[in-house]
């Protein structure tokens, strides 16, 4: 188990084997964890799958439930929040050019990847990418703001459900 840490944030991670860095993200909404990747919402575990040809890096997402990672709630950016999470994090590690393979809410993060680096990203892949669909407009902020929000504020008193509603 590893840290990378910039500022507030503080964000935990794990590699696997070796040769060219795949960068994975697990699905899990706001609440996605490396222990994700290899339980019952994964369709397989994708460290185990590529360790063998790929240096796996994988890390748990700032302030999930369950995870070890945490930092401040970036109302202003909160997607660029977590990239700056998941390229600090390659920084960190010495790493330039990666692979992503994201699951679920990693495919948003993935999009941004691409937008704010496009030069680092030789191959992305987009796994049981999360969406909008007519009839359930609202799932991804209903899913939030019951069951990773107010988890979130049992640990942290300085965050308001007020504040989860506005991030």
């Amino acid at each position: 188990m590893s840290f990378y840490e910039k500022g507030a944030v503080r964000i935990r991670y794990e590699e696997a084997g070796s040769g060219f860095p795949l960068l994975i993200i697990a699905g899990g909404g706001l609440n996605s964890t490396i222990a994700g990747l290899s339980g019952s919402g994964s369709p397989f575990n994708p460290i185990e799958e590529f360790k063998s040809e790929y240096r796996c890096i994988a890390a748990d997402l700032r302030n999930s439930k369950g995870g070890q990672s945490s930092g401040p709630l970036e109302i202003d950016r909160p997607w660029d929040a977590y990239t700056d999470d998941h390229l600090g994090m390659m920084d960190h590690l010495g790493i330039d050019k990666f692979m992503v393979l994201g699951f679920c809410i990693g495919g948003p993060f993935i999009w941004n990847l691409l937008k704010r680096a496009p030069n680092r990203i030789v191959a992305a892949v987009l796994a049981q990418p999360s969406g909008s669909r007519p009839e359930m407009r609202d799932l991804f902020y209903e899913n939030n703001t019951k069951g990773w929000g107010p988890e979130l504020i049992k640990s942290r008193p300085d965050i308001t459900m007020a504040t989860v509603a506005i991030f």
